[in-house]
């Protein structure tokens, strides 16, 4: 006798009024749903995933002399600061440097600070790693004391270490020292402050260049992530992490385009770029970085490369893109970059068995056969709409790999502003949305590759964009749709089960798949449904998880967990009928072999 592992996905999405509809579930696999079907996508991590806690921390690409040079820092008790061009700079990578002159005749503490990216979290008892480089343009006839602190803006100081500029240091030098927080605060308008006393420093100027500062890292990663943000991504299970992102790949300019071999190696040798949403980027978050970050959280790299156009319309002429050609050929060669990569910590190659074509064509290998070639290929959908829109498109992929988010509620302005439709936050309805438009995905993973939700993360103060997640300097914000994705991930099958088809124009919804090594079924749906199994066992009692909440709710930073799965045990048999609340997406599960 054959016995199966079954995992049955089913959502159901009605409208307001209650009808019941009868869904039978075939015993047949119709096709092997792929292990990487759901994942995450990503741009840029500055100020998020990226741990570094120092906004224009190397003065990347700015103008010198400018009060815009100086975003993130300031000045304190008097002393003059600017960013100059460097004479002699710290490297070829960042000729600019902050330099701080010291009237004569100050007293007391002088120095600056800097904000962080609108806050610095301390933690008591958390030990920041810190770090900057300094020289003096005229030798010094003693050392300056210094102290390197994390303080608020009142004052109070939370930490501090002390370390020694010698004032015979005309070439640069780098000074690293731990800070460990004595005391924490709840509020994020925090300082890192670097600071000596004025007499002693009176009259001189000092320069300095890449300052860094880190809390602890996600898996204790050297130069790693941010670990709430990173505990938040690898929750959620995903299967693969599509890097460098999408627009981030293109860059606005053939010039500002991402571009690995910038992106590796040491931080002094990382110029940055122009990122495409307004900010530099400094790429301290590199390809070692992202490829370590996917071995850690046991996600598939999709690691994507320059196809030779960028968001301002240009493209390079078939006749000049052999450079480009082999600057990607590199990328992907374990021979060219061993040397590289072994000087970095990591002899053994990373395991690529995917890479993308820029940003909207993807090719990929097979399970049978692992040689990257545009044959098989798949198509990268974008797709930004209503939620009505994902949820009459349900079926949108029976006739594409691709990104998708519901942003709006007006169709007709999908990228407008909050007072015409765009939504702030996702929303119950939203995120119900792209619940059915995901069984849609499952029901066709013959053809769909991969799939992820776009944006991924926001920051809560700086964000142009409707994300997956929202952060501030302090702490991480799980969307309803993040909780959306998590049930899919989470609950994922090896083969499709076909059931009783949904209809294309209605508004009921579901998937049912298969997962052959365990006994489960799980259901989601909105409102009364009746299934009939066809299996010999069936449990008398599975788990119901449940995500519901007001049509237009959301979480947010005021409200972080107004709607959050909730579990139950339910009643469950061969033919069983459950009633799920209005908006909801709701997960049973239960043994049937």
């Amino acid at each position: 006798m054959w016995s199966f592992n079954f995992i049955g996905l089913a959502l159901i999405l009605l409208a307001s009024r209650v009808m019941a509809l009868t869904v039978t579930v075939s015993a047949t696999a119709s096709h092997p749903v792929p292990s990487t079907l759901f994942g995450q996508m990503f741009e840029s991590g500055d100020g998020g995933l990226y741990a570094e806690l120092l906004q224009n921390r190397a003065f990347q690409l700015v103008t010198p002399g400018t009060a815009a040079a100086l975003n993130g820092w300031q000045a304190v008790n008097g002393a003059n600061i600017s960013v100059i061009a460097e004479t002699e700079p710290v490297s070829s990578a960042l000729p600019n440097a902050l330099q701080i002159s010291v009237p004569a005749g100050t007293t007391g503490s002088v120095g600056f600070s800097n904000t962080g990216f609108s806050g610095i979290k301390v933690t008591a008892g958390t030990k920041y790693k810190t770090s900057f480089f300094y020289r003096f343009p005229s030798r010094f006839k003693s050392n300056l004391k210094t102290v390197i602190s994390l303080q608020s803006t009142s004052g109070q100081v939370f930490g501090s270490a002390t370390v020694q500029l010698s004032g015979s240091q005309t070439s640069w030098k780098q000074v690293t020292a731990t800070i460990t927080a004595r005391t924490g605060t709840s509020t994020i308008s925090n300082l890192f402050t670097v600071a000596f006393d004025g007499v002693s420093a009176s009259g001189q100027s000092i320069n300095f260049a890449m300052f860094s500062l880190f809390p602890p890292t996600f898996k204790d990663r050297e130069n790693g992530m941010r670990v709430d943000i990173a505990e938040a991504l690898a929750e959620a299970g995903p299967s693969f992490f599509r890097l460098p992102g999408g627009n981030n790949l293109e860059g606005q300019t053939p010039s500002t385009r991402w571009q690995w071999n910038a992106t590796v190696g040491s931080l002094l040798d990382r110029p940055g770029r122009e990122g495409d949403w307004g900010y530099v980027n400094t790429d301290g978050l590199g390809l070692f970085e992202y490829l370590n970050w996917c071995e850690d959280v046991g996600m598939q790299p999709i690691m994507a490369i320059w196809a030779g156009y960028s968001l301002d319309g240009q493209s390079i002429a078939e006749g000049d893109l052999q450079p480009y050609i082999q600057q990607a050929a590199d990328q992907t060669n374990s021979f060219a970059i061993a040397a590289l990569r072994a000087s970095l910590g990591r002899p053994e190659p990373f395991i690529l068995n995917y890479v993308e074509v820029g940003n909207e064509f993807i090719a990929t290998t097979n399970p049978f056969s692992p040689i990257i070639s545009p044959n098989p290929a798949d198509y990268d959908i974008h797709v930004y709409q209503t939620p009505s829109w994902f949820a009459q498109n349900s079926f949108f992929y029976d006739t594409f790999e691709g990104e998708y988010a519901a942003i709006s509620t007006n169709a007709s302005d999908i990228f407008g502003i909050p007072a015409t439709g765009r939504l702030t936050f996702p929303t119950m309805q939203s995120s119900a949305g792209e619940a059915a438009f995901m069984t849609g995905l499952e029901r066709n993973s013959d053809i769909v590759f991969a799939a992820s939700y776009a944006p991924l993360l926001g920051h809560v103060t700086y964000n142009q964009w409707l994300t997956f997640l929202l952060a501030s300097a302090g702490a991480v914000y799980r969307s309803t749709s993040y909780y959306v994705q998590k049930l899919f991930s989470l609950n994922r099958g090896d083969e499709y089960i076909p059931s009783t088809l949904p209809s294309p124009s209605g508004t009921l919804f579901w998937s049912v798949v298969r997962k052959t090594s365990t006994r489960q079924i799980i259901i989601k749906h909105r409102s009364t449904c009746h299934f009939v199994l066809p299996f010999s066992h069936v449990a008398a009692t599975g788990t119901a998880q449940v995500l519901t909440g007001p049509e237009t709710g959301s979480n947010t930073p005021t409200d972080p967990n107004l709607i959050v799965p909730v579990n139950s045990t339910i009643h469950t048999g061969k033919t069983f009928t459950y009633t799920a609340p209005a908006v909801s997406v709701n997960v049973l599960t239960f043994t049937a072999f």
